[in-house]
């Protein structure tokens, strides 16, 4: 759910920006890039912070190396999200790394870590963020 927040938080406070004047926020597309990179740069900072981290480690295999690689990943991402030339390879990608990871969210929720989120939530929200950056990326 914070993660969904993320995302409507960022992307109402870039329109706003818009509508109050900020030229390059003044559209949909550039407010939902913040609203994407507000989004992945918060679920990045769980793969550094230890409590957190130590339930996305018990998500996956080869899990430290998984764990960072994937929060580095997402950073990159909101980063390219921020930069017009990029930000439509950035979704397309941080599309394609959401689906990737899906299997992990489905074993989590199999097994109860990471969030305790049911499988339903989990996919609901995942196909959220999932189309919010196809949208970006088309």
């Amino acid at each position: 759910m914070e993660p969904f927040v993320a995302l409507v938080v960022g992307f109402c406070a870039a329109r706003l920006a818009g509508l109050l004047g900020v030229s390059a926020l003044d559209a949909w597309y550039p407010a939902l890039c913040v609203g994407l990179a507000v989004m992945f740069l918060f679920t990045a900072l769980a793969h550094f912070h230890p409590a957190p981290r130590a339930d996305l480690i018990a998500m996956v295999p080869r899990p430290d190396l998984l764990v960072t690689l994937t929060g580095g990943l997402e950073i990159a991402g909101a980063i390219g999200l921020l930069v017009p030339a990029l930000s439509r390879w950035a979704a397309a990608g941080l599309a394609l790394l959401m689906i990737a990871l899906f299997p992990a969210n489905v074993s989590a929720a199999r097994r109860q870590v990471a969030q305790g989120d049911p499988l339903g939530r989990r996919t609901l929200f995942q196909a959220v963020y999932v189309g919010a950056a196809t949208l970006v990326a088309l």
